[in-house]
């Protein structure tokens, strides 16, 4: 008279020892195994996503600066930061006059009534 539990117990153990001997892993639920020990790589984000954000924003704003006030006062605002001094400069090349922000201007201006 064999114990069906036993038999059962026994096909388990067969069955993980077959699967040791083939090299596969084994941990128990609620066990500190092999995972617990390896962090998992993260994943690198890109860089490039949010810098062609961040350039898109800054011809956005600049384009909307135009529209509202005008190219000519903007161009005025511009050269006085030019011709500021430490960093200012570098402003005033950054916020210069381009032909993606005129663009921009141009098609916004329509849509958004000046403020004057």
């Amino acid at each position: 008279m064999a114990d069906p539990n036993m038999s059962d117990f026994y096909r388990r153990v067969e069955r993980i020892q077959k699967a040791r001997a083939k090299g596969y892993g084994f941990e128990a639920p609620g066990t500190l195994g092999r995972s617990h020990y390896y962090r998992p790589r993260t994943q690198r984000r890109g860089l490039l996503g949010p810098v062609l954000l961040l350039l898109a924003a800054v011809f956005l704003m600049k384009g909307l600066m135009i529209s509202q006030i005008g190219t000519s006062d903007y161009q005025a605002r511009v050269d006085r930061l030019r011709a500021g001094k430490g960093i200012e400069p570098l402003g005033g090349w950054v916020m210069q006059v381009d032909p993606v922000s005129t663009l921009v201007a141009e098609k916004l201006g329509p849509l958004i009534p000046p403020l004057r």
